[in-house]
């Protein structure tokens, strides 16, 4: 008997430290079957569940989900709201499951943009799953690596203004540090769902070196056996960082 897609990853070697997704194709997905949009947006929830619950079963430790961009503020406000009041919606239904699983929830992003009723479901599931110790969920809101980077140039020079840091210190360890996930190691592999073949200005800094996946699958349809396929292509992959690979 053929073994499962499970069993082949645990037994394929290094399994990926920091799985990042960019999460497309909720309104294809809604628009190929007469739906609107945010019905999309809705099935791509049940998504995100399916491969947390995947990334915990496969013993990934860190999981970076693209979730929503800056330049999705300028998408129509009656889809903004309908995003922010699922994001509301998300927290209370998945809050304690997440909390039980062991997954600990970090929300990253200009989260200023935002009304007060999401600012304070993102505290809330923070809070609540403070203690979680199986699976770091990153959730990327109201985000734009650009805007990180640039985030952490003004960090950086503000310190140097103050006398506080020494120009001639930074280096890219000291620059990666003020970064969101400064605290955590770059993504091994990137997923894009939908086909669609560009990184869509997220995590630039980050991905310098991450293995790319491409699948043409809309992100509502993506499942843990998406997640599962994804990281036995990655295991078969010689990763070099700009070195001469074995011979």
């Amino acid at each position: 008997m053929e073994p499962s897609a499970i069993e082949q990853l645990r037994s394929g070697g290094r399994l990926p430290g920091h799985v990042a997704i960019i999460m497309d194709g909720n309104g294809r997905w809604a628009g190929a079957r007469g739906l609107p949009r945010y019905r999309g947006h809705r099935a791509g929830a049940r998504a995100v569940r399916e491969v947390i619950e995947g990334a915990v079963e496969a013993g990934v430790p860190i999981l970076t989900l693209f979730a929503f961009s800056q330049e999705n503020w300028q998408r129509p406000p009656r889809e903004v709201s309908a995003l922010m009041a699922l994001l509301q919606q998300y927290v209370k239904k998945e809050r304690d499951e997440l909390r039980e699983q062991g997954v600990r929830v970090r929300i990253f992003g200009d989260l200023e943009r935002m009304e007060s009723g999401p600012r304070a479901a993102i505290a809330e599931i923070e809070e609540a799953t403070l203690g979680g110790r199986i699976l770091q969920l990153n959730l990327m809101i109201s985000y734009s690596g650009r805007m990180e980077i640039v985030r952490a140039a003004r960090s950086l020079a503000a310190d140097v203004a103050a006398g506080l840091l020494d120009p001639a210190h930074i280096d890219e360890a000291v620059f990666a540090a003020r970064l969101f996930t400064g605290s955590q190691p770059d993504p091994d592999l990137l997923i894009r769902t939908s086909g669609e073949q560009r990184v869509s200005n997220f995590m630039l800094w980050q991905v310098a070196y991450t293995e790319l996946h491409i699948t043409p699958t809309l992100w509502p349809d993506f499942t843990r056996q998406d997640l599962f396929e994804a990281i036995i292509e990655y295991q078969k992959r010689e990763r070099r960082f700009g070195r001469i690979g074995a011979t």
